[in-house]
């Protein structure tokens, strides 16, 4: 496999944690590979009639310490590569915040943008259809992810309940509030990413506040991000960038006002009072906090010498390759692994599951108090048990951490 697969990628970060935990090779084996994989054609009518048949996959990586959860993502570029790493990141992510949960991921291979929201609903519907009998609360739970939403998790969600002919809230996370969503999921990405700076600066002696940021990716998690790094931290955003290039202005731009920008004209294009720069040149600006908050493989080390960000918090997924990571810590760039830094979302999900399961729901402030509390301790957990005291880099020290709980889990079972 190439190391521009992302399952390659995500196999290699955990073989080097098996090597720094001296993990017995049965353990190494059975760990590097999903528990279950499952592939669905599609075939889905479209306005004009047509039927177009897409590729969609589920991954179901482990479910040693509890049932699956993770992401559904539209994506025309997505491969059971990719969902097989987004998966693998789950189980770490779901175990470094010590919830009751495995991990597992879920595609399909569609260009989103090119479909109308009728096209949307058949096709959430249908992968519904197809994937019912391996979901539900005891089992796997999807959420939102790459180009899905709450309004496709509410289609999925009723789909379900009509197969099951009654009521399951819970089989699905990130759904609007009216239909048992949880309050605080919008942000929860991005919150828990902003908590984990807020930490790291504390340990690094950096204080955030009148600090620079600059966000490579201007979709949810990244808008949030902007917004709450300037409300709760004191963060100027210098530069923000989507898939159609960035926008910067050195002096400081307002959050509020490129958010806006963003909604109205879904993308950062034409912004006022700002200079155009594109997503390589964002990465190597000299800011107090970068954030990756896009897709895949963006930091190598090809341009990792030249980001001169203090911290790197990886609100997207396996933004940095394995070769980069060493020239990152070499360098002295704090960088806040993937499936530490954003699993405030899974967090909000996993709060959610609970509200559905109970039947009651928490208000606003319980959500984020709760949030806070996991992520500080999950942050404190990796840098200090792990961390510095082992001499390892952030996310060798948050793999040693999930994979000495995954591993636990399975001996207990008596699995390995």
């Amino acid at each position: 496999m190439s190391q521009s697969n992302p399952f390659s990628i995500a196999q290699q970060q955990f073989d080097d944690a098996a090597e720094l935990l001296q993990l017995d090779e049965g353990m190494r084996e059975f760990l590097r590979w999903p528990q279950r994989e499952f592939r669905f054609t599609l075939p889905v009518k479209m306005d004009d009639g047509s039927v177009q048949v897409f590729h969609a996959y589920r991954v179901q990586y482990n479910s040693a310490r509890g049932p699956t959860k993770g992401g559904l993502r539209w994506h025309p570029d997505e491969t059971i590569d990719t969902v097989r790493a987004l998966a693998a990141w789950m189980t770490w992510k779901t175990a470094v915040v010590n919830i009751p949960l495995g991990g597992a991921k879920g595609g399909v291979t569609c260009n989103p943008k090119e479909l109308s929201e009728s096209e949307k609903e058949r096709l959430a519907r249908a992968y519904m259809g197809a994937a019912a009998r391996i979901l539900g609360v005891t089992k796997d739970v999807p959420a939102p992810d790459v180009y899905t939403n709450p309004q496709i998790m509410a289609w999925m969600m009723d789909e379900y309940e009509k197969i099951s002919m009654e009521s399951h809230p819970g089989v699905i996370t990130g759904k609007p509030i009216p239909l048992g969503g949880s309050q605080g999921r919008a942000d929860a990405t991005a919150r828990g990413g902003i908590i984990t700076v807020r930490e790291a600066a504390l340990q690094l002696g950096i204080n955030p506040a009148g600090g620079s940021m600059a966000i490579n990716g201007f979709g949810n998690a990244g808008q949030h991000a902007a917004l709450l790094g300037e409300e709760l931290l004191g963060l100027k955003l210098l530069a923000a960038s989507d898939s159609r290039g960035g926008i910067y202005n050195p002096r400081g731009l307002q959050a509020a006002e490129v958010v806006d920008y963003k909604l109205t004209h879904g993308s950062l294009e034409g912004f006022p009072g700002a200079d155009a720069i594109t997503n390589a040149e964002l990465l190597e600006l000299d800011v107090q906090v970068l954030f990756p908050s896009a897709l895949e493989g963006v930091i190598t080390e090809d341009n990792a010498d030249r980001i001169k960000a203090k911290i790197v918090c990886e609100l997207a997924n396996g933004p940095t390759t394995p070769e980069a990571d060493q020239i990152l810590w070499k360098n002295g760039v704090f960088v806040i692994p993937d499936f530490l830094a954003n699993a405030g979302g899974v967090t909000v999900s996993y709060f959610e599951q609970v509200q559905n399961t109970y039947n009651f729901y928490w208000e606003l402030e319980d959500v984020h108090r709760r949030l806070d509390a996991l992520m500080t301790t999950a942050f404190n957990d990796v840098y200090g048990q792990y961390s510095s005291r082992n001499d390892v880099h952030m996310r060798q020290a948050a793999y040693m951490i999930s994979v000495t709980r995954v591993a636990e889990a399975c001996r207990l079972r008596g699995w390995v």
